[in-house]
């Protein structure tokens, strides 16, 4: 009994497992990997580039189209808000990617987002703002929604067959494919989207320009298009810098980028700015972040604190001033650096009939013409066939007009139901649908008023078919029709320009230096690269330096708070810095880490310090393997404030001592063999090229190298012509015991 049990049981698993077999299954196939990419990833693509992330001639994407459409259906153009979680799951029936998507939809179409320019949702309720990333909406059961009035221009047309209607994604229901709506909307709101090998960026535009435009492009196909539309207009205000080339580029390719700086406002009372508008790519949190971090970085020092005062009447930043600070300077200044000043990247990808087409304003404002053209052709077609069906059904009542009676009569004495219809197209002479409409007419109605006053309606609807039928073949008269449209919506729905055009633009010059303070400092480097800068007059009262365990301090510099500081690191580069950078400081301080403070790479170190009040004199670099570089220090100044060169030195042979001289003087270069070269610099002819090998200096033997060079002292040698050459390279000599051959580095 028990093995029969196991036979079934093994049987059993057999035929599972037969029944769950697929084929190829645990196998390794060879397959071209382009195959395998072509049938995976493009279907996902095409899916994300024409379902998801282009918008299409109405100016809406999918998402956007399916959630308005829903709350049309819902009733949303009248009446109150409702609760957005409502909406939510509502919308779900019509697009399946979960409630989060939806909302998020829903909230950047909302008027309290402040995202667009022209929003199509009423919005009551935290619903987070557009410039502030850390300003969140709060949840769908919290906030309430309705259609914003503008919608009407969206929908007030669709029940007229403008559009087509596909089933949505279980067939269940009907979504249009676009919305006829009656103005430009896809150039009205900012729209950005990126697909799979492909992005959308269209700038929003000014509604009564937009609108304009459009109508002047229909009474003249070849209007130009800057003649009307002066410029964007972005939700968040601000200034557009007029840049003519820049938009006629943009309005004939549809690629480019708008310049968008703050808008800002001077307290004089309280020395503070505030900025109240600022660009659509940013937001406040991004300029305030970057603005500590010029402040900590040096590169600011006009201001005393800076804060976030958004408050229920909107954006404001206030920065205070330090005292005598010029507002308008400073402002230039934080144009140039932060993101009070940026770029609107323009890229008008539109979806225009299933095809992604990169179009200027021209083509897409044509595109929506030809687009709005048959929208109106559909409507007039409808209600066309609409008035003819009830000019058809109105004659036939005419005709029983003629003998009431009659009609009774047949009526009454037909014996069957279904012989009703077809005795009252015998008995008038009229066809299958009028004798249907005469047959459901109420016995109340069989009156000669009733049937009158329905009759003169006859000459209204055949004078209403003929203007249909006269505006159906015209396309003179249907063009009329939109821009009679067009002006409405501007009449209505126009608020005027929120951001302002800067045509001429004072610029003050910023390049200048900041006013430094100028005294005397006396500057610590130590071997481990931390720096300190006290003022000399302090000077006498410090105590010991202090130094990490191990680290020694190399000989201390003299020089001015507004010199120049060139910082040579172990990997051939030079940072560029100024004593001012560095805060002064005490002899107990520790200093400040000069790799971090430029922020150098990990494991790079400085190895010399050049101050230079003014860009003359020279550096002088000999390499281990006895070669001499004179560079011009002029080969280290910039024309832009670049922190950091490569290429400071060659890198052919290890670096074995770097100096700057202000003019030529006496070296002298040691070797590990003992020996010292007398050269004067006078000799070497000065190079521009940053990273030049030098000439041959010292001659060494085949184990010895340089190990070291430092500026001449007087009487350092008892008879110094035996160290000086006539010709380099030269071996030099050994010092003897009456000479001083004290080794001085810097």
């Amino acid at each position: 009994m028990a093995k029969r049990k196991k036979e079934d049981s093994n049987n059993k698993n057999n035929s599972l497992s037969e029944n769950v077999h697929i084929k190829g299954a645990g196998q390794v196939q060879d397959e071209v990997i382009t195959n395998t990419l072509t049938g995976n990833f493009m279907p996902y693509a095409m899916s994300v580039i024409l379902s998801r992330a282009i918008p299409e001639i109405d100016g809406l994407k999918p998402s956007h189209r399916k959630l308005l459409y829903t709350m049309y259906n819902m009733g949303l153009l009248q009446g109150g808000t409702i609760k957005s979680a409502n909406i939510v799951g509502r919308t779900m029936q019509l697009n399946p990617h979960g409630d989060a998507a939806i909302y998020e939809t829903m909230v950047r179409l909302s008027r309290g987002n402040e995202s667009l320019l022209y929003p199509f949702v009423e919005s009551k309720g935290n619903f987070g703002k557009a410039y502030s990333k850390n300003m969140m909406y709060a949840a769908s059961r919290y906030t309430e929604a309705k259609l914003a009035p503008i919608c009407h221009e969206l929908f007030d047309d669709i029940k007229s067959d403008t559009v087509d209607f596909v089933d949505n994604y279980d067939n269940t229901m009907k979504e249009p494919t676009l919305l006829p709506v009656t103005f430009p909307s896809v150039l009205c709101n900012v729209t950005t989207g990126i697909a799979a090998g492909m992005a959308s960026s269209i700038a929003s535009f000014n509604l009564k320009e937009i609108c304009e435009t459009t109508a002047a492009l229909m009474k003249n196909p070849d209007h130009i298009i800057s003649d009307t539309l002066i410029a964007p207009d972005f939700v968040g205000g601000g200034f557009i810098i007029y840049d003519k080339a820049e938009l006629d580029k943009i309005y004939e390719t549809g690629r480019g980028s708008v310049k968008v700086r703050a808008k800002y406002t001077y307290d004089k009372k309280y020395n503070c700015i505030d900025v109240t508008e600022i660009p659509p790519t940013t937001t406040s949190e991004a300029i305030i972040d970057k603005i500590i971090e010029l402040v900590k970085s040096n590169k600011i020092k006009e201001i005393s604190d800076i804060r976030d005062e958004t408050d229920l009447s909107g954006l404001k930043i206030t920065i205070d001033l330090k005292r005598g600070v010029d507002a308008d300077k400073f402002m230039a200044k934080l144009y140039k650096m932060t993101p009070l000043q940026d770029s609107f990247s323009c890229n008008f990808n539109v979806l225009i009939k299933g095809r992604p087409m990169v179009l200027g304003v021209k083509s897409i404002l044509l595109e929506w013409i030809d687009f709005r053209l048959e929208c109106i052709r559909r409507r007039i077609t409808f209600n066309l066939d609409k008035k003819r069906k009830q000019l058809h059904l109105l004659k036939g009542l005419s005709k029983i007009l003629l003998d009431i009676d009659k009609a009774i009569k047949i009526v009454r004495e037909t014996e069957s139901e279904n012989e009703v219809v077809p005795n009252l197209m015998i008995g008038f002479g009229i066809d299958e649908i009028q004798a249907e409409y005469v047959a459901e007419i109420k016995l109340r109605h069989l009156n000669r008023e009733y049937i009158l006053k329905r009759i003169k309606d006859i000459e209204q609807l055949e004078s209403d078919i003929a203007e249909l039928e006269a505006i159906l073949s015209s396309k003179n008269k249907m063009k009329k029709i939109i821009i009679s449209e067009l002006e409405n919506v501007t009449k209505k729905y126009d608020r005027g320009r929120k951001s302002q055009v800067l045509y001429e633009i004072n610029e003050i010059n910023v390049d200048e230096e900041v006013e430094i303070p100028d005294y005397p400092v006396t500057l610590f480097l130590s071997e481990h690269g931390y720096l300190k800068k006290i003022k000399t007059a302090n000077l006498r009262m410090s105590g010991e330096q202090k130094l990490k365990e191990g680290d020694k301090m190399l000989p201390e510099i003299e020089c001015s708070n507004k010199d120049e500081l060139l910082f040579f690191t172990n990997e051939h580069q030079v940072y560029k810095s100024k004593a001012d950078d560095f805060a002064d400081t005490k002899a107990s301080a520790l200093g400040e880490y000069v790799a971090s403070k430029l922020e150098m790479a990990e494991n790079e170190k400085v190895i010399y310090m050049a101050v230079l009040s003014e860009y003359t004199g020279y550096m002088i670099f000999v390499f281990e393997n006895g070669k001499l570089a004179k560079v011009d220090v002029s080969a280290y100044q910039t024309k832009t404030n670049r922190k950091k060169l490569i290429n400071a030195y060659s890198s052919k042979s290890p670096l074995a001592q770097a100096i700057y001289i202000k003019e030529d003087t006496d070296l002298v270069l040691c070797s590990s063999g003992g020996k010292m070269l007398l050269v004067n610099t006078a000799a070497i002819l000065p190079k521009t090229t940053k990273d030049t090998q030098g000439i041959a200096a010292m001659k060494l033997k085949k184990t010895q190298k340089v190990t070291s060079l430092h500026l001449y002292k007087e009487g350092e040698f008892e008879k110094a012509w035996r160290f000086r050459a006539k010709n380099l390279p030269a071996a030099g000599a050994v010092p003897g015991e009456s000479d001083v051959a004290e080794q001085i580095t810097f």
